[in-house]
């Protein structure tokens, strides 16, 4: 068994937010230490940075401005994939296999021949899924892992990290179940770091970072909120109700 969040988050964040060394500005970007720390991660993340692979097999790490949210009490549900994700078509599982998702996402595919996820990402986040801060939500096809997300829950903030699909919406139905999800739990931010079009069509938006960080702050104070175990009925109401 994962140790509970709640016994971590913050003796985490507090031993990580005195790193040794200090990241440095590069071409507009800022550049941290190799061989960082799961802990130094999420002190990364309570600050509002995120991480992607550089070119040279290095981290580059991103505070943008504006910043990409996706509001959870204004989430845009189409009909039909509110009746798809409703019709049993996928088996929807969260946190049954982390490190599989995650390769989901960094596997080339049309039009992401590239990708951000490297080795280094790969170890960190699969760390902190053992420590209980990342999760996954995994659709499968006859038995099949055919779509998922991933990304790390803190307090009352859920930071999406990538998603991929094999078959078509079965990562817009991991999505619905993640905001349904967030929605019971009493998250208040579902952080998408930059707005898409994609992400437009279900509501997404792109807020000033001044903004972006005073709701970070308000929800990282929060108690976890993370529930691994919802029952179904009370997710399939709440995709009802989106």
């Amino acid at each position: 068994m994962r140790p509970r969040q709640g016994a971590r988050t913050a003796d985490c964040v507090r031993h990580a937010a005195r790193p040794r060394s200090q990241p440095y500005s590069q071409g507009g970007k800022i550049r941290m230490p190799e061989g960082l720390s799961p802990e130094f991660m999420l002190a990364a993340y309570a600050a509002g940075l995120f991480p992607m692979a550089s070119e040279d097999g290095g981290l580059d790490w991103y505070d943008p401005d504006p910043r990409g949210i996706l509001p959870l009490d204004g989430f845009h549900l189409p009909r039909r994939l509110r009746r798809t994700a409703l019709s049993g078509r996928f088996e929807v599982s969260v946190d049954r296999d982390f490190p599989a998702v995650m390769r989901g996402c960094a596997s080339p595919a049309p039009g992401r021949e590239t990708t951000w996820i490297n080795g280094q990402i790969y170890r960190i986040f699969c760390a902190l899924h053992d420590m209980g801060f990342g999760h996954s939500v995994e659709c499968r096809l006859d038995g099949d892992l055919v779509g998922g997300l991933y990304g790390v829950a803190l307090g009352g903030v859920f930071f999406g990290e990538s998603m991929f699909s094999r078959v078509s919406d079965a990562s817009k139905v991991a999505l619905v179940h993640l905001v349904a999800r967030l929605r019971l739990g009493g998250f208040i931010l579902l952080d998408t770091q930059f707005g898409t079009d994609h992400l437009a069509t279900f509501g997404g938006t792109e807020i000033p970072a001044a903004r972006y960080k005073a709701l970070l702050e308000r929800a990282i104070a929060m108690p976890p909120r993370w529930q691994a175990d919802i029952p179904p009925d009370m997710l399939e109401s709440e995709i009802r109700n989106l």
